[in-house]
């Protein structure tokens, strides 16, 4: 069974699903609807029982928001979606806080230059939000363009992190 649970953000709740010491999906709490939709898509038949988050990851997220931007970089997560988005929240896991990066950039990071389109589906089809940060992502020109938590929420992600906007 994995867990739901509830992690208090500046940013509001933060709703983190676990089993045992992994994160398999990480959305902001007025987004359930589309956290369980992702999850039920990568995890068809699993049950979801309401609890708390593992310690080590309440104090990942907790470190994080107090300015250590490395607390999150080694929190496990589920190894889900196919393998070209699997490839791409690789990538957006190697990006450094306080960087970003165009989606062609991290189309061609994965050995693909010309899936720029390809990458912003799987960015925004990324169930572990934060963790996996496809708020690092960018338009070409500079532009903050969507987030699946808004974009006030992705330049505060970035602002937090010392990204120049």
């Amino acid at each position: 069974m994995f867990t739901l649970s509830r992690i208090a953000s500046p940013l509001g709740d933060l709703l983190a699903v676990t089993h045992g010491d992994t994160l398999h999906a990480l959305d902001f709490a007025d987004f359930d609807e589309r956290l369980q939709r992702l999850f039920a898509r990568h995890n068809p038949g699993a049950t979801l029982g309401e609890g708390s988050a593992p310690p080590a990851i309440i104090a990942a997220f907790a470190a994080y928001f107090a300015g250590n931007l490395a607390a999150l970089d080694r929190l496990p997560v589920a190894p889900i979606g196919s393998e070209f988005q699997r490839r791409v929240w690789a990538a957006l896991r190697a990006i450094p806080a306080g960087e970003t990066r165009s989606y062609g950039q991290l189309a061609a990071a994965i050995g693909q230059p010309s899936a720029s389109r390809a990458v912003g589906l799987a960015n925004g089809a990324n169930p572990i939000g934060i963790v996996v940060p496809c708020h690092r992502v960018i338009g070409a020109g500079g532009a903050l363009t969507g987030y699946a938590g808004g974009v006030e929420r992705k330049a505060w992600l970035l602002r937090h992190e010392g990204a120049l906007l």
